[in-house]
């Protein structure tokens, strides 16, 4: 299975997804003009690593440094956390591990939204900016 690398910009998050790793990561800011053309990629790439025989016994973690995101990608946030919320339900062994600036209080109460959905390992971690 190929990697995933998609570079950052001003207004899209650097994204790199591993499956030898069984990593996901995205940094920075997420406003970019179609997040759907942003994140479907990364949402292909979820799905064919749960879909893969060799990486079901695998765990997939979601390594999440985002400063901001606009409503668009809060709505496909919300559809990465579904697939991996399906995957755990599926028995798969998921988590997300999501960083944020202990100075962007706004980053922390959205992490804490997101993760009021998830029965999946879920942390939220603060960093000191």
């Amino acid at each position: 299975m190929d990697n995933l690398n998609i570079a950052g910009t001003s207004s899209t998050p650097a994204i790199i997804a591993d499956a030898t790793l069984g990593t996901v990561e995205m940094r920075g800011d997420s406003y970019p003009e179609n997040s759907f053309e942003l994140f479907s990629p990364v949402m292909a790439w979820i799905e064919q690593y749960f879909a893969e025989a060799e990486h079901n016994q695998h765990k997939l973690t979601l390594n999440l440094t985002l400063l901001y995101l606009n409503t668009s990608s809060v709505k496909a946030m919300m559809d990465i956390f579904d697939l991996l919320e399906d995957a755990h339900q599926s028995g798969r062994e998921v988590a997300v591990n999501w960083f944020y600036d202990e100075q962007n209080e706004r980053v922390a109460e959205l992490a804490e939204e997101f993760k009021e959905d998830c029965s999946f390992p879920f942390d939220i971690t603060s960093q000191v900016g």
